[in-house]
């Protein structure tokens, strides 16, 4: 599955202040998630199988490394089982790097919200507005645009690359 995803990431330590925002706004809590983020070694892109108690995936994706809200090429495949995967992934690209996280993970409408705290990292929150078409960049971004402003982020705080990287 393809859809076109605007997202920022950003250090945190207002999680307890974004959570009642959230809840504030009437935000479906899908629950807390213990995902294990295998990232393996691709000549472009980054490549990701994704093991979880609610989201099990692998996770194709091309994004800048901009610390602005950036959108990225996202190509999904969902999974129930994926244990064998994780081993035959290895045995063909190699691994490159794992990322361990605890994930509250939480909608309102198409926009997506993850409160993390990753191992090694510490604590970061996430938010993607999640389209179908091209042509809903722009109402993306604005979406986006008004989280971050919603939660009272700092530019200084905000990430431009993925986990993996930062743990690489």
């Amino acid at each position: 599955m393809k859809h076109i995803n605007i997202e920022i990431k950003a250090r945190s330590t207002r999680n307890d202040k974004i959570r009642s925002i959230l809840k504030s706004k009437n935000a479906d809590f899908k629950g807390t998630d213990h995902q294990v983020d295998t990232y393996f070694k691709v000549p472009d892109g980054r490549l990701k199988l994704r093991q979880g108690n609610i989201e099990n995936s692998l996770i194709f994706y091309r994004r800048e490394n901009t610390s602005e809200p950036k959108e990225s090429d996202v190509s999904l495949y969902r999974a129930k089982e994926i244990s064998d995967l994780k081993q035959v992934l290895i045995n063909a690209l190699g691994e490159l790097v794992t990322v361990d996280k605890q994930r509250e993970i939480y909608f309102i409408d198409n926009v997506k919200f993850h409160l993390d705290k990753v191992k090694n990292l510490g604590e970061f929150v996430e938010i993607e507005a999640i389209g179908k078409q091209e042509k809903e960049r722009e109402t993306l971004l604005k979406q986006c645009n008004y989280y971050l402003q919603l939660f009272e982020i700092n530019e200084e705080d905000l990430i431009s690359v993925s986990y993996s990287d930062m743990l690489l």
